[in-house]
């Protein structure tokens, strides 16, 4: 129970709004309050005549129920100031929205899509184009959940690779996904937007101060939705050029050629790992699948000497979707993760999937 308050994240008891850290999340919190309150005085004003007039003109002090068809008055009285009430209730909110909705003139666009169960970051404009990566939950964060014994104040919110982002620069984010209905949530930015397959939504934010941000999938998506974090990191513009620069190095420096023939040993020790941070979530360390998700262990498409039908799955997916797409992983890491998978448990098929073959499949 020793858990202490999460910066940019949840708080001890908390009962408010999360402390804003936009704009719009401060008009947001302000529109919340107003409507509290324009709530609770037409609550205590309604009541207060109703009771008041109960208790003052009860029958047990001799009043008697006056005896009347209508009043022009009164049907006035209670069409006009409800009617003032919705356009003071209105105009703020009015404002609000379109602001929310406005993503134009960004200045960095990056595009988040949904995958049972992690985000897909991709800088499509501005500083850092061209970079993308897989965000998913840290590994420790699982085993604490699966061990049934939580720690830390970052519980079920730690990443392995955060959104990284500048301060004070307008961040369009586009929303989609690979497979079933998504919701990305910042709280402190004040967004919340849909992340629906087939289709892009955008929501936008300008963070005013630098520090770590958390959020979560807020659309029911699996049996692992729990384990869909989000943690934005903002920086100063400085570290953000520094961030992009380590970056393009780290691209530059991971970058395989896929016209190299790989040995079998090493594709298979390469697709372990590609395997144990993509797939291992659905398919398990054992292969055996669970519930709806197939094995792969004794697959007749991974044991199939057609080698392009199992790239065919991971490169498009399958069953609407319950399989994603994994376009997003190099043409080396998929075809180490097919290799291994071929070669691994019962699966000792002897089978090499070069880079090549599946650089030839995305054609």
């Amino acid at each position: 129970m020793a858990v202490n308050n999460l910066p940019g994240g949840p708080a001890v008891n908390q009962l408010d709004l999360h402390r804003p850290v936009t704009k719009i999340a401060e008009e947001q919190q302000w529109l919340h309050n107003f409507m509290m309150l324009l709530c609770m005085v037409i609550f205590v004003a309604v009541f207060g005549v109703m009771f008041y007039s109960i208790f003052k003109h009860r029958k047990s002090k001799g009043h008697k129920a006056a005896n009347f068809h209508e009043s022009v008055k009164v049907e006035i009285a209670w069409t006009v100031v409800p009617f003032i009430i919705v356009i003071f209730m209105a105009l703020p909110a009015t404002k609000a929205v379109v602001a929310m909705k406005d993503t134009s003139s960004a200045d960095l666009t990056i595009k988040a899509t949904g995958i049972q169960w992690k985000w897909g970051y991709d800088y499509l404009k501005g500083e850092g184009e061209g970079i993308g990566f897989v965000s998913s939950l840290d590994p420790t964060q699982r085993e604490m959940s699966d061990s049934g014994k939580p720690a830390g104040d970052d519980y079920l919110l730690k990443v392995d690779n955060p959104l990284v982002v500048p301060v004070d620069k307008k961040i369009r984010i586009i929303t989609t996904a690979t497979d079933v209905i998504h919701a990305f949530m910042v709280p402190s930015f004040g967004i919340k937007q849909d992340a629906i397959p087939g289709f892009v939504r955008d929501t936008w934010f300008r963070a005013t101060e630098v520090g770590d941000f958390y959020g979560q999938c807020a659309e029911l998506c699996g049996k692992e939705h729990a384990y869909m974090p989000i943690h934005v990191k903002v920086v100063s513009a400085e570290d953000y050029t520094k961030w992009v620069d380590a970056k393009n190095k780290e691209a530059a420096a991971k970058a395989d050629d896929p016209n190299k023939v790989w040995v079998l040993a090493d594709l298979a020790a390469r697709g372990e790992k590609v395997y144990n941070a993509n797939c291992a979530a659905c398919h398990q360390a054992s292969g055996k699948g669970a519930g709806a998700i197939k094995p792969i262990d004794g697959s007749a498409v991974v044991l199939d000497a057609d080698k392009s039908k199992q790239i065919a799955v991971l490169l498009n997916g399958q069953n609407n979707g319950a399989m994603p797409a994994w376009k997003q992983l190099s043409d080396t890491e998929l075809a180490a993760v097919i290799t291994f998978t071929k070669n691994n448990w019962s699966n000792k098929t002897g089978q090499l999937v070069q880079p090549a073959e599946v650089a030839a499949a995305r054609k």
